[in-house]
């Protein structure tokens, strides 16, 4: 497998119908001459590892439970549980119940387990599937 290897700085992030926008910030004796080369519009497979300043990887936590709240304040996901029909007020308090009723728990804590995590992934699936047909191209 031909990779590139660099490292790159987060400077912006946006959300769009299709899904977020990341800008990275690479030195210009960084950047791998075949991205240059690369069409735009060229897919990528990216594995990322955040550094600290010691350039050793950086402890996360569990990032499950973070995206599940930041999900759970997605309006498109609202609107999609109402589609679902999961939801009768579009706000975040009803998406966070129709969570814990479609993942079967109590709280978001509880997405540490991968029962769990399996039925959130499942739901999570299930919404990007709907989320792409509601974008025309």
């Amino acid at each position: 497998m031909n990779t590139s290897n660099f490292e790159a700085v987060k400077v912006a992030m946006k959300q769009d119908k299709t899904g977020y926008i990341l800008t990275l910030s690479v030195h210009p004796d960084d950047v791998p001459e075949e991205i240059f080369r690369d069409f735009v519009g060229a897919r990528y497979q990216i594995v990322a590892v955040r550094l600290n300043e010691d350039q050793t990887p950086y402890p996360r936590k569990n990032g499950v439970v973070s995206a599940a709240g930041m999900l759970c304040r997605n309006p498109m996901f609202w609107d999609w549980l109402a589609s679902q029909n999961e939801i009768t007020e579009k706000c975040e308090e009803q998406a966070i119940e129709a969570l814990h009723r479609m993942c079967g728990i109590k709280s978001r804590k509880e997405l540490s387990d991968v029962e769990f995590q399996e039925s959130f992934d499942l739901m999570k699936v299930e919404f990007r599937n709907w989320l792409k047909d509601q974008v025309p191209f």
